[in-house]
């Protein structure tokens, strides 16, 4: 994929995400992808075991986790090889799940070379939990081959909903977006080059009619 495209293809995707919910988003992901029909596109999905990768996936695709070719999910780790998921309409687009980082199958120290990270173009790295050193690592390597990335922190409707339910006197949703941010956030500014607030983003991935919150 050229650089042209890749620049405007981020450019779209950013602007469709600032603007408002994460269906919409979707959507309008899936527009902008129809504009490089004849150009394979390779997305990788990439992140801890866990994080909801595959719910991610089928979001995107607008499955369900129990639908037909949805992308498999799993309270144990499920992914064991990459996985190709054909964008729904254009079928030059690819999503792959790759597997999870972090367990005894895929070590740090091994993953990249057995997912063959450099074969794709674009990727989405997604946590569910506090920002850790693989999320640096995977980062740093995708700005070492030149290429794009978003961090998307997941699961933010069960951060709010279990931070209420603990502490219902005190549960400030702002507050507590705004921790979640700074610590996906400096890590990445922190460690890394010439990255933009709108590089990160909070997402729900079974409530994709929520709100997206978008650090800034």
């Amino acid at each position: 994929m050229d650089s042209s495209t890749t620049e405007q293809l981020e450019k779209e995707v950013t602007e469709a995400l600032k603007r408002g919910d994460t269906l919409g988003a979707f959507e309008e992901v899936k527009k902008c992808l129809s504009g490089v029909e004849n150009t394979p596109l390779n997305v990788a999905i990439t992140g801890e075991s866990g994080s909801g990768k595959s719910t991610f996936i089928n979001a995107l695709r607008g499955l369900g986790d129990e639908d037909e070719e949805s992308a498999q999910t799993g309270v144990v780790e499920t992914t064991m090889e990459p996985t190709p998921y054909p964008h729904p309409k254009n079928k030059s687009v690819t999503y792959w799940d790759l597997p999870g980082t972090g367990t005894p199958n895929f070590k740090a120290s091994e993953y990249l070379d057995k997912v063959q990270f450099q074969r794709y173009d674009f990727f989405i790295i997604i946590a569910s939990e506090r920002f850790k050193e693989n999320h640096i690592l995977l980062a740093g390597e995708i700005q070492k081959m030149k290429k794009k990335f978003y961090f998307v922190r997941s699961k933010i409707d069960r951060d709010l909903r279990d931070s209420q339910e603990r502490r219902p006197k005190t549960f400030n949703e702002k507050e507590l977006l705004e921790k979640i941010r700074q610590d996906c956030f400096n890590p990445l500014k922190d460690n890394l080059n010439n990255i933009k607030s709108d590089s990160v983003f909070l997402v729900s991935s079974f409530q994709p009619e929520k709100k997206i919150y978008l650090v800034c």
